[in-house]
Formats: C-alpha cells, structure tokens, sequence
C-alpha cells in the first residue's frame, strides 16, 4: 500500500513540475526603427536638427565694406573662434551670471530697532484698559519699521574664464550663423561727425541695437556714434556673450 502511495506521488510531480521556458533575450545591438517603442518601453526620441555655421548659408564668409557703405569684398572668419556649435546651455547659463551681477539691490527699509525715537513706553502696562505697547516704533503703529522689507545686498555670481571663454565663442558663432556679422575697412579715417557714421549705417542697411567692435579705442568713433541712442563702441577685450547677443549687428 505503501508502494503504490509513493508511485502516484512521484508522478503528480512530475506533472506539476514543467521545465522551464526560455526568456525572450533581446539582443543589444537589434535595430530599432524610428518611432517604435524600445525593449524597455520607451519609445526612441527624435533629436532636434541643429543648424551648425558650415550648414548656415556662406559659412565663415563675411561682407567687408568701406566708409561710404560700399561693399568692396569679403574675409573669412576663423573657424576657432567663429565656427563652433553654439552649447545653448552654456550661453544661458553665462547670460544669467551676467545680468545678475548687473542689478545692485540698494532697495533699503528701516526696521523698528532703525526707526528714530520710540525709546518711551507710551503708556503704562497695567489699567489703562488699552492693549499694552512698548514704543511707539512697533510696525503696527503709523510711523513704525518695515517687518521683512528689503535690505542691500550684493548677490554676486561667478564663472570660471573658461566657461567666460567658451560662451563668448559659442555667441560670436550664434551671431555668425545668423549672419549678424559684417565688416568696415579704414575706420581710423573716419570723421568724428555723426551724419557720416548714421550715413554709414543706412547704406549698409544695418538693424539695430549695433555694435561696433574695434581691436582698441577710437576717439573719432566714439564722438561720431554718441548721439546716437541704439549704437554701442566696445574694444575687444572688453567682449562677453551678453554684449554679442543683446545686439542685433555686430560692425
């Protein structure tokens, strides 16, 4: 009896016990087609195309004109300095560093401790029938201090010069690409009068803000543009990615 309960044991097991099936193992390197969904769920994203400067329309090649607003060749730009991917992240990230820096937060309130006066108790604690006060200072009162008002402060962020550096390439390459940026010949023999520099302007048909960039200090530049409201001088020396990008036309 004994015997025979093992034997029906023994093939219950066996029929319970299944051999195990094989896992769909999905090779790493399977192509996937666009748009279907990957192994793990998610579906492939499409990357957004880049407009680089050797796909922008004359590349690294700019207009040179003369004072009179004629065109009277070209230059090509060098590719280091004008011809690289611009990095958004990189340029936003300058941008924000810069135009911070720029505020200075002098907004400035007077708390009660501030406040002149209000060193007397206006009345006594007790038996008046009226709330109890300590002075007459106390931001509750007409003439008291500000509770939680602004107070000067100087919030000061920092980029390290490479990343200075690197932005201020990635915006010359952005104004590049948008073919912001054209050329004047013999600038040292121009009259410091400015009907000639708005003459020079309109001839080129220059969008503004502009800004000329000179290797240094032109004092007939200077006093020829200074009447001019939306027109800026800067050496370039003095360069960063916020001064390239806040103007529509670099000269």
């Amino acid at each position: 009896m004994a015997d025979k309960i093992k034997k029906t044991i023994k093939k219950t097991t066996k029929e319970v016990v299944k051999k195990p099936t094989k896992a769909a193992v999905v090779k790493p390197n399977a192509a996937v087609a666009k748009g279907e969904p990957r192994p793990n769920g998610r579906a492939k994203v499409k990357e957004a195309p880049t407009t680089s400067v050797e796909q922008s329309k004359g590349g690294l090649t700019v207009s040179v004109f003369d004072l009179l607003g004629k065109k009277t060749g070209t230059v090509t730009l060098s590719r280091e300095n004008f011809g690289q991917e611009p990095n958004e992240r990189l340029i936003a990230q300058a941008l924000r560093v810069y135009k911070t820096n720029a505020f200075t937060h002098t907004a400035a309130t007077k708390t009660r401790g501030n406040v002149r006066g209000g060193g007397k108790k206006p009345w006594r604690q007790k038996g008046t029938g009226r709330a109890r006060a300590g002075s007459s200072r106390s931001p509750l009162w007409v003439g008291g201090g500000v509770v939680f008002g602004p107070l000067p402060r100087s919030p000061k962020l920092d980029l390290p010069k490479k990343m200075k550096k690197k932005a201020l390439v990635y915006a010359l390459s952005k104004q590049t690409i948008a073919k912001n940026i054209m050329v004047i010949s013999s600038f040292e023999k121009l009259t410091p009068k400015t009907r000639d520099i708005s003459n020079l302007l309109k001839n080129i048909e220059a969008t503004y803000p502009a800004l000329f960039i000179t290797s240094e200090a032109r004092s007939n530049l200077k006093l020829a543009s200074r009447n001019l409201p939306r027109v800026k001088i800067e050496t370039v020396s003095n360069l960063n990615a916020l001064i390239v990008l806040e103007n529509k036309k670099l000269i």
